[in-house]
């Protein structure tokens, strides 16, 4: 359990003129998209300015269109209330910087301007759950637990020591030794186009064992672990709202149908 206070990095970059959400929503970037009267991005900013162990935020953006089409952004950046960092060519390569530009940035931690359903009470149960000698912690959520509460929504999972996991757009990079994971995370991204680099580097053993079904979630991040050089450890939520982001238009329209219904 941890009362730390975290530096908050919110990622906006855009995919351009061709992003799908934000071409529904009529808005040049997906982060102004308005979801239950509200945009995207200041609902996020709203849960990470309301939790207690958010000690600053600081907005990844490429330019400043983002922030002057929200004034109350636009005056909290003025105020000095919330910083701006550039994005970069990737997520990865903008936390790289981050990390490096940012006076103490650690402990970091990291989500995106698209979790639309953000609160402080997800960051807090995140930020609490980040063991004290963790160097990186991911967020996940459980198969079980977003069906139950949203049956039929569409999600990408791991399967893992038999439940499906699925990792949730909060990191935590705790201690400086986790900029060695976010390194490895953007030699991983150089290696994209050519899928055999990446598993070469991750190894046989450890993909055949999860091909195989004999890879629990725990064996999972010993592996993270190995591979990165740092203590990587999952801490797994009970909200299945912290899974749902919105990358595409029927994410859009799940999120409008929980926020409608008061959620």
């Amino acid at each position: 359990m941890t009362a730390r206070r975290f530096t908050a990095l919110v990622l906006a970059g855009s995919r351009g003129v061709a992003d799908p959400v934000a071409q529904a929503a009529g808005v040049a970037h997906k982060a102004l998209a308005v979801i239950a009267g509200r945009p995207m991005l200041l609902r996020v900013l709203d849960a990470l300015r309301a939790s207690p162990s958010v000690g600053r935020v600081v907005l990844a953006v490429q330019d400043r269109t983002v922030i002057e089409a929200l004034p109350d952004v636009a005056d909290a950046v003025a105020a000095g209330e919330i910083g701006i960092a550039p994005t970069r060519a990737s997520p990865a390569l903008t936390i790289e910087a981050a990390i490096r530009d940012l006076p103490d940035a650690f402990p970091l931690l990291v989500t995106t301007s698209d979790l639309a359903l953000l609160t402080a009470d997800i960051v807090e149960s995140f930020t609490r759950g980040v063991p004290a000698d963790a160097d990186l912690a991911v967020c996940m959520t459980t198969r079980t637990a977003i069906e139950r509460k949203y049956p039929g929504s569409t999600r990408t999972y791991f399967r893992l020591g038999g439940e499906g996991y699925k990792a949730c757009n909060l990191f935590a990079f705790a201690r400086p030794q986790a900029a060695r994971a976010v390194a490895f995370w953007v030699q991983m991204e150089r290696h994209r186009k050519t899928p055999w680099r990446i598993a070469l580097r991750i190894g046989p053993w450890p993909l055949l064992r999860y091909a195989l079904g004999r890879l629990d979630l725990d064996g999972a991040f010993r592996e993270l672990s190995r591979l990165t050089g740092v203590r990587g450890v999952p801490v797994v939520l009970s909200q299945p709202e912290a899974a749902i982001d919105v990358d595409k238009l029927s994410d859009l329209a799940q999120v409008e149908r929980i926020l409608a219904a008061g959620a």
